[in-house]
């Protein structure tokens, strides 16, 4: 037998025998729940004193990378008895293993930490979160984990082949939640990349601190995930040799500062104009926004594809973030503008937006062009509804790899990428959409995401400051070429003092990028994006 018939051989043995994975029985938890607001606390009593009426949350947009963080890590050392954290990923690198340091730090304090992390990119931390795990006060627990292949990304999804309906739904929340008084939301996962860290590609990332009549609502979230029966705690998922000891040894040296130095301090101001939040902390009265708002997560049900339906009938998911988004879309009078990373409208996508388009409402769109992308399969898809957006009259710009190196006002990139990751809308001028959802398949049927909506004209107008700055100094803007009736696209940028550039190719983007983008485009089912 040649070496690639044994090859095959091999690796049809594999797919048979380990693609069968499953996960053990396990016996059922007893529940937990968020630990209300208290006076008691630190941050609870500057929460209390700080809420002008018990019926309105309090907000501040948080774009900055290094505010973001700070924010984190301030109500992580602040906190006296719990932190709520769920996330999609924590990355193993100098932010990662800090926060996940600082997490321990508190529960040696007494504090009650709950840590919740989505499975699909732990591969090859186990180790490190079972350290984390051995420390008192510590419950980790993994959202929809694989039950073997644990070193590798291939190795789990070959391990779990015959069950890639499941594994290929993910959790995809991210929420912090100190002492039941304050909270961060968003779009921002846990890695250096997300809080400017890096000398490469870094992403621009919108996160809301949040305290008041919303917080109750947020642990509530936090506890339909955090007791699921699809959650399980590491320890029944890993196995290890090594004792608790050596585990939180283990720990203490892959998170010392040898390997994990502190953050830099945060800027005296961020883009908004606001210092850094340490700064209200210490002083004991938080200046914020205070308006209503809601909240909503989909259901973890999403990880066995369930939906609601009532005697065999589907039902619209009223609670799903996706849905919420949608209608107030749908409301819209006059202008909907809408940031996501990855744009993948479809049909129903398109269907929202010519209704919308049919009463005059501007619609404005921000997504990454193909040399932005840290997805360019997703771009693949994308661009096959460009000409469609741009002929319902919607405004659609692409953020430039080349103009945001040159944009201070964006976060001092320098010579990095920067690549776009916030999500969020804006409604009417008066409703703000913050949170983890994309505007695309995935994020309607296969992930679970969560997000707020804030009813307040000063908070939407905030974000749409923010949105302008990426439109005039990191984006171009798409058109069709005049007299080639619709059939290409022109990308186009205001350089200032009266120059125009005008490009007719995928900006910033090489031949290989865009030749290799015409060849996977008809072979990229939107379904699995």
């Amino acid at each position: 037998m040649s070496r690639a018939g044994h090859w095959v051989f091999a690796m049809a043995a594999v797919l048979l025998f380990a693609g069968c994975a499953t996960l053990p029985d396990e016996a059922p938890r007893p529940p937990t729940k968020t630990i209300a607001v208290s006076a008691d606390t630190a941050l609870g009593k500057i929460a209390l004193a700080s809420q002008p009426d018990p019926d309105l949350s309090g907000f501040r947009l948080m774009p900055g990378g290094d505010f973001a963080f700070d924010t984190r890590i301030q109500l992580a050392r602040r906190a006296q008895r719990t932190l709520d954290v769920q996330y999609y990923q924590i990355e193993n690198d100098e932010t990662g293993r800090y926060l996940l340091r600082t997490l321990r730090d508190a529960a040696q304090r007494g504090v009650r930490v709950r840590l919740l992390m989505d499975d699909l990119y732990t591969s090859g931390e186990d180790e490190l979160l079972l350290g984390l795990a051995a420390t008192p006060n510590v419950e980790l627990r993994l959202f929809n984990p694989f039950p073997a292949g644990r070193g590798s990304l291939l190795k789990r999804f070959t391990a779990s082949l015959f069950d890639f309906s499941r594994v290929n739904r993910r959790m995809h929340n991210k929420l912090f939640i100190a002492d039941g008084a304050m909270a961060v939301a968003g779009g921002r996962n846990i890695g250096n990349q997300y809080f400017r860290r890096t000398s490469g590609e870094n992403f621009i990332d919108l996160d809301t601190f949040v305290t008041g009549a919303l917080v109750p609502r947020l642990g509530s979230l936090f506890d339909q995930y955090w007791n699921s029966v699809y959650v399980r705690p590491i320890q029944s998922v890993v196995a290890s040799d090594l004792p608790r000891e050596e585990l939180q040894k283990r720990f203490e040296l892959a998170t010392g500062p040898d390997t994990t130095p502190p953050p830099p301090k945060p800027a005296p101001n961020d883009l908004l104009g606001y210092s850094p939040m340490a700064e209200d902390l210490d002083a004991g009265k938080l200046g914020l926004i205070w308006t209503t708002a809601e909240a909503y997560a989909d259901s973890p049900e999403r990880v066995i594809g369930k939906t609601a339906s009532y005697g065999g009938v589907p039902l619209l998911d009223v609670d799903s973030v996706r849905y919420n988004v949608v209608e107030q879309m749908r409301r819209a009078r006059s202008e909907v503008t809408i940031v996501s990373p990855y744009l993948i409208p479809g049909a129903s996508g398109l269907d929202v937006m010519r209704e919308i388009r049919g009463r005059n409402v501007k619609i404005s769109v921000v997504t990454n062009s193909l040399a932005a992308t840290d997805e360019p399969l997703v771009h693949t898809a994308y661009r096959r509804y460009r000409p469609d957006m741009l002929k319902l009259g919607a405004d659609l710009y692409e953020l430039s790899t080349k103009r945001t190196r040159s944009s201070v006002r964006l976060g001092l990139f320098g010579t990095s990428v920067g690549r776009l990751h916030a999500k969020s809308a804006v409604i009417d001028q008066r409703i703000l959409f913050v949170g983890s959802m994309n505007f695309d398949p995935r994020s309607e049927t296969h992930n679970t995401e969560i997000g707020l909506f804030i009813r307040s004209p000063e908070m939407a107008q905030q974000a749409l400051k923010l949105i302008d700055v990426l439109k005039q100094q990191g984006a171009y803007r798409l058109r069709f070429a005049e007299g080639c009736n619709e059939s290409r696209i022109e990308w186009v940028s205001d350089e200032g003092g009266g120059k125009v550039t005008v490009l007719t190719e995928e900006p910033d983007s090489g031949f290989w990028d865009r030749t290799m983008l015409e060849i996977l485009a008809p072979l990229t089912p939107e379904s699995l994006l």
